[in-house]
């Protein structure tokens, strides 16, 4: 049967394998010619006129031998100097450390002996002010400048450092004008805040971490840390005051300072719990400096005859 010839099916080659790092062409290259063919040739070139490898004459062997032991010695004197300077540092390092033990005991019987001549400064003053008539007055006046120490009804204020500082929220910024750097720790300012007002919402006496503040008390920052009267203090600030503790409590978190406590709060992560209490007692002044003291007179009027 005639007909037009037929073409072959066309059938395709199977595909080539490849190979599993052919994406990676680069990185093959680098690891299967680390050596730059330049430096391959040269090496070979040295190689087949001898110069390389060892040292052929006895002189450069000679040379090569004198280096060793040099080398070798040099390391073996430093080793044994310092071996033999060890224990001079240690001892030196230990003569101070006993140094600075010796002072800080010192200084910490010293401090001791200063507390205990305050407080009987302050026995001395109050028997005085009670045996010159002062009496009521006397407790009263004791009372108010912090020379006395306290106890009744009020508010428990804690406020410590946000758990993770950040460099700010949304919402209206207490800080924007302070150029902190570290929004989420207490400061002072903050600090300064909550005392004053604590004073105007109605408390009599107030404490931050055990220490007595006075009318002439100072809150200050000495890089990260708070001084309160140059006695630093570390969180949580722990504040007491005494007061009526309801009234006290409502009062503080209405006022400007409460809202600006809880703006930290809200903005900044800063913890912050107020609580009231039953009873709080507060230590008295570590020392009251007297001024200025004039005696009392008593006008006495005289009648006419």
């Amino acid at each position: 049967m005639c007909g037009m010839p037929q073409q072959p099916p066309v059938r395709s080659s199977p595909p080539r394998a490849q190979r599993p790092d052919a994406s990676m062409s680069l990185i093959t290259n680098v690891m299967d010619h680390s050596l730059d063919d330049g430096y391959a040739e040269a090496a070979a070139r040295k190689k087949s006129q001898g110069e390389g490898g060892l040292p052929k004459t006895l002189r450069a062997k000679l040379g090569l031998a004198a280096g060793l032991v040099l080398a070798a010695l040099v390391v073996t004197l430093g080793a044994a100097q310092a071996r033999v300077a060890a224990p001079v540092v240690a001892k030196e390092r230990q003569e101070l450390i006993d140094r600075v033990d010796k002072e800080t005991a010192d200084a910490d019987k010293l401090e001791d002996t200063v507390d205990t001549l305050r407080d009987d400064v302050s026995a001395r003053q109050r028997a005085a002010l009670r045996s010159s008539g002062g009496g009521a007055e006397a407790d009263l006046v004791g009372l108010l400048s912090g020379a006395t120490a306290v106890h009744g009804p009020g508010v428990r204020l804690v406020v410590n450092d946000a758990k993770e500082a950040s460099d700010g929220g949304d919402g209206s910024n207490p800080r924007e004008t302070s150029g902190f750097s570290d929004t989420g720790r207490v400061r002072d300012r903050d600090m300064q805040r909550v005392v004053n007002g604590l004073w105007a919402s109605g408390a009599e006496a107030i404490s931050i971490n055990g220490q007595r503040l006075t009318a002439l008390s100072a809150i200050r920052a000495a890089g990260d840390a708070i001084l309160v009267d140059n006695r630093p203090l570390v969180p949580p600030y722990t504040v007491l005051a005494v007061g009526d503790g309801q009234r006290l409590s409502t009062r503080f978190q209405d006022s400007a300072d409460g809202l600006y406590l809880h703006a930290l709060e809200e903005n900044y992560g800063i913890r912050a719990t107020i609580s009231t209490e039953g009873d709080v007692r507060l230590p008295a002044a570590p020392s009251v400096i007297v001024r200025t003291a004039q005696p009392k007179s008593e006008k006495t009027e005289k009648g006419t005859s």
